[in-house]
């Protein structure tokens, strides 16, 4: 199959501040916190029931919950220690879900039935994937091996590694691939082989030119890459080219249906981060236990990349880093853009999480909307040429009838629409209430 020399042109977006304060500061590994708090979803989907009880011992890399359900992946301890409690929290979505306390041990004793799984097809594959825990670690929390078990009649021909990271801030995706190119790349040609894709296209916005390089170095090489089936396409930057449709457009030129998948137009796509673990799960058999997490914002004192145990709460990562340059007004899960405001710092860190933002009281001030003025240029930057005043309108006069006419099931939330908008109404808080009485509706 042919590449393409160039990317394709995209509706809407945004141009962002990009704000890479961090994309030059390797990785720190973060010491085993005093106790992690591990909820039971972490991924779209079936939540998991815990398989430990208050008082056992545990150790990393353990199961600690699990379901028979498809659309799930299973938990595991990222510390040892002794489970303390198992009670009901409340995630920054609102929803309320089990969660396992472990306290440590200090021994960071791994558990004894961790070996590396035996992957010789698809099958195999797709069993190790879910063993894993692995869901998608760009933000979304799609379990892997769902996304990855394309059903037969299905064929995917294009493979798109993600690695656009199109929100400010963020640099835990480009750090990866810096600093473990070469896994990125054993992980794409693993899944290439088995699932007998016939062009991988890695998707790195133009900001970031050493990991342009580095893969580019990497998938040029013709003992990596004999058949010349991975390239690197160069994407401009402008948010939110990291969105899974929007990726899907500039890479191949292909339209995914409201209501379809990638795989319905012949593509998978993949998170940097995500390819880059699947390569070294395969080659240890450690689950998904850390996660790589960008800390910044101008209420920290000092920005990092860092890597900790998943359940470690906000408080113990900010501490880590030496603590607030000042007290926050907001905290950010995730980016700016398509991030959760917090309520505290309590939160423990999940699976799909690549950031945690604080604000001083300045840059968190908001701004006072004021009466729309028909300009559209909310309407110009939305990626999926949407109607966002519209749905403003009848989401307050909770139309559902008229939410549906102007289509906001397909509304991404990038919050594209707010950005530009020059009245700073709350249009993705308005589309959000839409949704949810669209779906009461249904």
């Amino acid at each position: 199959m042919r590449f393409p020399k160039k990317p394709f042109r995209s509706h809407g977006g945004a141009n962002v501040v990009h704000r890479k304060n961090t994309k030059d500061m390797e990785s720190v590994v973060m010491p085993t916190p005093e106790e992690v708090v591990i909820p039971m979803i972490q991924h779209i989907g079936a939540a998991c029931v815990p398989v430990v009880k208050k008082g056992d011992e545990v150790k990393i890399g353990q199961i600690i919950g699990d379901t028979d359900k498809f659309m799930s992946a299973p938990i595991h301890s990222s510390i040892s220690g002794t489970v303390t409690k198992i009670d009901e929290i409340r995630l920054p979505n609102a929803q309320s879900v089990q969660a396992v306390t472990i306290k440590s041990d200090g021994k960071s004793e791994v558990y004894e039935g961790i070996k590396p799984p035996k992957v010789e097809n698809k099958d195999d594959l797709i069993k190790a994937v879910r063993a894993s825990g692995l869901v998608g670690l760009g933000g979304a929390g799609f379990p892997a091996h769902v996304k990855l078990n394309i059903p037969d009649g299905k064929k995917v021909d294009t493979m798109i590694v993600n690695l656009a990271e199109c929100e400010p801030y963020i640099t835990t995706d480009y750090r990866e691939a810096i600093e473990n190119s070469w896994e990125v790349m054993s992980g794409i040609y693993a899944i290439k082989e088995i699932l007998g894709i016939d062009r991988v296209i890695i998707a790195v916005e133009d900001n970031k030119p050493e990991a342009v390089k580095i893969l580019t170095d990497i998938a040029e090489n013709e003992s990596s890459d004999a058949d010349d089936r991975v390239k690197v396409l160069k994407l401009k930057s402008k948010y939110p080219q990291g969105a899974e449709k929007v990726t899907i457009k500039v890479c191949t030129n292909r339209v995914v249906p409201q209501g379809k998948l990638p795989l319905d137009v012949g593509c998978l796509v993949m998170n940097v981060t995500s390819v880059a673990f699947l390569a070294t799960y395969l080659k240890t058999g450690m689950p998904l236990i850390n996660k790589r997490i960008t800390l910044d914002g101008s209420a920290i004192q000092y920005p990092k990349n860092i890597i900790v145990p998943i359940g470690t709460k906000i408080k113990d990562i900010v501490e880590f880093a030496g603590g607030y340059k000042e007290k926050p007004k907001k905290i950010i899960m995730g980016g700016p853009m398509m991030g959760i405001a917090l309520i505290d710092d309590q939160t423990p860190v999940l699976k799909q999480n690549n950031a945690i933002l604080a604000f001083n009281e300045k840059d968190a001030k908001l701004m006072e909307p004021t009466a729309c003025i028909r300009c559209g240029k909310c309407v110009s930057s939305c990626p999926m040429n949407l109607m966002p005043t519209m749905l403003e309108k009848y989401s307050q006069a909770e139309d559902v009838e008229g939410l549906k006419k102007y289509d906001i099931m397909a509304c991404m939330e990038c919050g594209c629409c707010a950005y530009n908008c020059p009245a700073k109404r709350n249009l993705v808080q308005s589309i959000r209430m839409g949704k949810a009485l669209v779906r009461k509706s249904q």
